[in-house]
């Protein structure tokens, strides 16, 4: 499966790799990250982390010629520091964490998060879970339903409610297809994105938790770089960027901490030309400066 990593060249700077390093790639994918960091080792490893198996294994077959550099984990960033310490790690070098959704799963009908096929009302990052996209659209009450999708998927408020009363008036919604139908019908298209794509959002976003994933993430990774050792972030929702530049900003006026982008770092137009998937990336890098 091609896959090209996003903001590729700028991620490797800002984490300043060592040969001899020790780097955490906490969200695998499908390996491209983990492949270029592996590739600038010598010594060195790199910790591949993700919450999904089927990711994991595609990312262990690309970064095969690199194996005896990489370690797999299938952990997710609630477990980052109970991961590290699994492994004796008290204190790495860098960690890298890219918050997009890996395009294995974007592609892939069977896991339910695209609305381009129909699938089943999955969405779970993590499939030893039991929450469903489908025992929220089909069972969630109607406020909660709304709830989801102003918060999640930033919908405007009476947006939100009207298709949460469509929703709840169509169920039993059986697929991905039949749920992106039953936006449409409550939410003419008024741009190129189809009205269903941050009902999507949402609902991913809910079924994995991701807000909660990624406070715990922010909360837990940064004590766990060694003096000189950088973080670096790649977000593509405003939703996660906010909590990223607050967080940052949080640890470096406690001390301990510098920000290494005072601004946001967006890819070039040569990037977004050559790999669309890029065009709403940012990244932030945070350097820890002292114990």
């Amino acid at each position: 499966m091609e896959h090209t990593p996003v903001l590729l060249r700028e991620s490797l700077e800002y984490l300043a790799i060592r040969a001899e390093g020790v780097y955490v790639d906490a969200t695998a994918g499908l390996g491209g990250h983990t492949a270029a960091i592996a590739e600038r080792l010598g010594t060195g490893r790199v910790i591949a982390l993700d919450r999904d198996a089927d990711s994991l294994e595609l990312a262990r077959a690309r970064c095969a010629a690199l194996a005896d550099r990489i370690t797999f984990v299938q952990s997710s960033f609630a477990e980052f520091s109970s991961t590290l310490d699994s492994l004796s790690l008290p204190r790495v070098d860098g960690i890298l964490a890219d918050l997009g959704v890996s395009r294995y799963q974007l592609t892939s009908p069977e896991r339910g998060f695209s609305l381009q096929a129909a699938g089943p009302l999955d969405m779970r990052m993590d499939r030893r879970q039991s929450l469903t996209a489908a025992a929220i659209v089909n069972h969630y009450p109607e406020r909660e339903i709304a709830r989801i999708l102003e918060e999640l998927g930033e919908e405007r408020r009476r947006l939100a409610e009207k298709i949460a009363r469509a929703l709840v008036r169509a169920r039993p919604i059986a697929d991905t297809a039949h749920l992106a139908r039953v936006v449409a019908s409550a939410v003419p298209r008024t741009g190129r994105l189809h009205p269903a794509t941050r009902v999507f959002q949402a609902l991913r976003m809910a079924v994995n938790d991701e807000p909660g994933q990624l406070d715990a993430l922010l909360e837990q990774a940064p004590w766990r770089l060694k003096a000189g050792g950088r973080m670096v972030v790649i977000a593509f929702q405003s939703l996660d960027d906010r909590k990223v530049k607050q967080r940052f900003r949080e640890l470096a006026r406690g001390g301990g901490f510098r920000i290494l982008t005072r601004h946001v770092v967006k890819p070039g137009e040569e990037e977004v030309r050559s790999n669309p998937a890029s065009r709403s990336a940012v990244l932030r890098a945070l350097e820890r400066t002292g114990e």
